[in-house]
């Protein structure tokens, strides 16, 4: 009893000052008015957790029970996840240590009302949850308060709740090496170098295995460049480790585990993963690619998360693992969990995605609500990242790029070239990252990888919806002036952005003139770049214009992804699937022969040669 009143005691001091931290306008519990919360201990009041152990058999998620008692219930009533579970002012450090408390440590990972499941709470007072927890390094507990998210009443804290071990490593995250032939395993642990040495245990299936050392990067408050990252949403993100899979056989199955070496010569493994080697660039092969934008993340237990905006997350997610035997690698082009500044957030996406992740390559690009901070280098002076400046991002997943704060890189699979960029770095001509676009583009090898595809999380291209309308665009401003002579001289395919919550398809395209009148199928020549927005993943949905502009050909307001399967070098398919059924709902086809993209068209060719 001693204990739980010390958190009470410690719990109140910390909430009661958090008057002068801000988070983030788009989170749901931003509407918690945490500075008005009261200490209200009841003594009718309880909330019980069971089981307090979890995760016996090495699970890494695992459901726990919740029962609870109020008096005066009212339907405002409410329970907060919390981890670490001992959540007082004691257990964090100052934001600056000449300032006394608040130490900003009591947001919880989730909420959820206490009426949720329990239709006569408000009559007897009495109510019962089942939550969804994940490994994520520490113990939880639970938290119920009364008077609503306005004026909030702490009431009630429950037990610790511990995983069995919650330090073991978890979440391994595949993406595509600097060559063809090696592949990365990012994964995330709470052991430090200075307790036990990471590495990864593989070789090929049902051959000998061998190690290979993994290096271990993690930050602190001092890596956040603002509140709530700083402040509420602050949360020990661990250790982060990367290994480097190297001279694989293309095409081949390898499997892989996770270990954790202790000083007196014990050892922690995960389970066994398995992944299949990329194919060598220009091999002539089926090879299927998935790419969307802006899924975040949902909760499957139905939890008030934080950007709780993401209905059809767990839908395209759950698609993805149902075809992952027909999927090589995913692209996720920005927007990756909308944590914006509330890190426990990544946890719990990189858990969500884990069945895929770890199967395939998980590229991802960067987005505005991975970057955007006033003041730090981002191409756009906004708050979006949540105080997290890109360290998140950079940190947690793995990318082909030179130096991780440019976030643009490019990579080959197989038949295919994929060029992606930063948006929330200058693109324009002149700019470090214009010439990168140049060479990755000009570079690729048209003979042996044909399907060109540029990759961006804002809309470069084209694009209805309501915001870019008004502003007379269709697009970001600037965002194609400088780029589309590029992608008409190197003849680039496919460009496909996020960003904009909805699905587009435009015809081939070059200076707001279709280049086509074909929809469906494409033979010979595109004579332009046919732009789609797939940032439909999971985010709340962005409406269209009213304008109907004759470059759009397909639009469609649900959630989804796209599909690209390059059956050789001359045959393409293209779909849209929508993430509630996985059913194929736009499609077009390109069949050409080499020739064809040697062939000149408006602004391809030099124009001193006598072909122009």
């Amino acid at each position: 009893m001693r204990f739980i009143v010390a958190i009470f005691l410690g719990i109140l001091w910390s909430i009661v000052n958090l008057k002068g931290a801000s988070s983030h306008g788009d989170q749901p519990l931003s509407r918690i008015a945490i500075h008005n919360a009261v200490f209200a201990l009841d003594d009718l009041a309880y909330i019980k957790a069971s089981p307090s152990v979890i995760g016996l058999k090495g699970q890494n998620s695992e459901w726990v029970s919740l029962e609870y008692q109020i008096s005066g219930p009212s339907i405002d009533d409410w329970v907060g996840v919390f981890s670490p579970g001992n959540f007082s002012s004691s257990a964090c450090a100052p934001e600056n240590p000449r300032v006394t408390p608040p130490f900003l440590c009591t947001a919880p990972i989730k909420y959820q009302y206490a009426n949720y499941s329990n239709p006569e709470y408000k009559d007897t007072g009495k109510g019962s949850l089942r939550l969804q927890l994940i490994k994520q390094r520490s113990d939880f507990s639970f938290a119920l308060f009364s008077g609503g998210l306005l004026t909030p009443k702490l009431v009630a804290v429950s037990n610790i709740v511990s995983f069995a071990n919650p330090n073991a490593p978890v979440y391994p995250r595949l993406a595509q090496g600097k060559t063809w032939n090696e592949m990365t395993v990012t994964w995330t642990s709470g052991y430090g170098i200075d307790e036990a040495e990471p590495f990864i245990e593989w070789g090929p299936k049902g051959g000998e295995q061998r190690r290979s050392p993994a290096g271990t990067l993690t930050f602190d408050h001092s890596s956040m460049c603002g509140a709530p990252a700083r402040t509420v949403g602050w949360r020990d993100p661990g250790f982060i480790h990367t290994s480097f899979l190297k001279e694989l056989w293309p095409n081949s199955v390898y499997t892989y585990k996770l270990g954790h070496r202790f000083f007196n010569g014990t050892y922690i493994w995960s389970q066994m993963y398995q992944f299949k080697a990329s194919p060598y660039p220009g091999q002539n092969s089926v090879q299927r690619v998935v790419i969307y934008g802006d899924m975040g993340k949902d909760e499957a237990d139905g939890s008030n998360e934080y950007n709780n905006f993401q209905p059809g997350s767990l839908n395209t997610t759950k698609q993805l693992i149902k075809d992952l035997n027909n999927i090589d690698i995913v692209f996720h082009i920005g927007d990756i969990c909308y944590a914006n500044g509330y890190l426990s957030q990544w946890d719990q996406f990189t858990a969500q995605i884990e069945p895929v992740a770890s199967t395939i390559p998980y590229m991802i690009a960067s987005g505005n609500h991975e970057r955007d901070w006033p003041g730090t280098g981002s191409f756009y002076e906004n708050n979006d990242s949540g105080g997290e400046c890109g360290v998140l991002a950079e940190t947690m997943f793995y990318v082909p790029t030179e130096n991780k704060a440019n976030f643009w890189y490019g990579t080959d699979y197989g038949m295919f070239r994929f060029c992606v960029a930063d948006t929330e770095h200058d693109w324009r001509e002149g700019s470090k990252q214009y010439e990168f676009i140049e060479h990755c583009l000009a570079s690729a090898d048209r003979q042996k990888q044909p399907w060109l595809i540029f990759l961006a999380h804002r809309v470069l291209g084209y694009s209805s919806c309501t915001y870019y309308a008004v502003q007379g665009s269709f697009a970001e401003p600037m965002g194609r002036d400088s780029l589309q002579k590029l992608w008409q001289k190197y003849k680039v395919d496919i460009a496909i952005f996020g960003h904009v919550h909805n699905y587009e398809r435009t015809c081939p395209i070059y200076q707001n003139i279709c280049t086509s009148k074909e929809k469906n199928y494409y033979k010979g020549s595109l004579n332009g770049t046919i732009h789609v927005v797939a940032g439909g993943a999971g985010a709340s949905l962005s409406e269209f214009s009213d304008i109907q502009s004759q470059w759009s050909i397909v639009r469609d307001f649900d959630h989804g992804f796209v599909k690209l399967t390059a059956f050789d070098h001359s045959n393409l398919l293209f779909e849209y699937k929508k993430s509630r059924d996985g059913n194929v709902y736009d499609s077009f086809r390109i069949s050409r022969d080499y020739r064809d993209i040697l062939a000149c068209t408006t602004d391809s060719c030099p124009a001193t040669s006598l072909a122009s």
